[in-house]
């Protein structure tokens, strides 16, 4: 387990793997853990990097971060290590704040992977709580108990906040002038953030690819691992051969 302090936000990194690096971040009442799945696939070919972002799962002991704040805080940690030719993969608010870390080191950032991104939604707080239940329902039951244990461990205000600030900010204004290449991936039967949004994100980024996974809902990449697997690392292997 590494750290990145700055500004008074300890930022809680995981290594595994050698080879380009490929950089992992949660979402909203997220962890590290939320990548299970997902890090012996990636790590075969690649050096993974799994974010705890500041505020949640191992970082918990402090108040989460703005998007703006906390994607700031990802580009000078990628300038501190000198990391180049990055794939950012970024769930929910996670794949919000990859996209504006992207936009601020586009010479460190090459590929992109959305997964059920926020950043267009436009709702409450209060409306997008109420989704909940039947976001749990429609996924995967078995990581219900993660959903809940690092929600608790986050704390009420920080999920509060931290979904207030990414409802308030919209980056539809800055998806035209993402140079990374990218990849948008989305649940079908995702209750949190609709499906029509993931299609209005990724025609607005330029040359972004674009898939839908059946039968999975919002934590895409746990419902349906094999799948997210296989379409990340075929976009990022037909991305290095450009």
């Amino acid at each position: 387990m590494q750290t990145f302090q700055a500004a008074q936000a300890t930022l809680h990194v995981q290594k595994t793997g050698d080879g380009p690096p490929v950089v992992l971040i949660h979402g909203l009442s997220g962890s590290s853990r939320w990548w299970r799945r997902n890090i012996p696939a990636l790590s075969r070919e690649h050096q993974v990097f799994v974010l705890d972002l500041v505020g949640y799962g191992r970082a918990w002991r402090q108040r989460a971060l703005s998007v703006q704040a906390a994607s700031q805080l990802i580009a000078d940690w990628l300038e501190t290590e000198d990391l180049s030719d990055v794939t950012l993969i970024g769930h929910s608010m996670g794949g919000h704040i990859a996209l504006r870390a992207a936009a601020l080191a586009p010479e460190r950032v090459d590929r992109l992977v959305l997964a059920c991104a926020s950043g267009l939604l436009k709702t409450s707080p209060t409306r997008a709580a109420l989704k909940l239940p039947h976001a749990m329902m429609v996924g995967r039951p078995s990581f219900v108990p993660r959903i809940m244990a690092d929600a608790l461990r986050a704390g009420p205000l920080n999920l509060w906040h931290g979904a207030s600030d990414l409802l308030r900010d919209s980056v539809h204004d800055l998806l035209p002038q993402i140079s990374a290449r990218t990849l948008v991936i989305w649940g079908a039967r995702d209750v949190l953030v609709p499906v029509a949004l993931g299609r209005t994100l990724a025609a607005a980024i330029p040359g972004a690819e674009y898939h839908e996974i059946p039968r999975a809902g919002h934590v895409v990449m746990v419902d349906a691992p094999e799948t997210f697997n296989r379409l990340v690392l075929s976009f990022m292997k037909e991305s290095e051969a450009v």
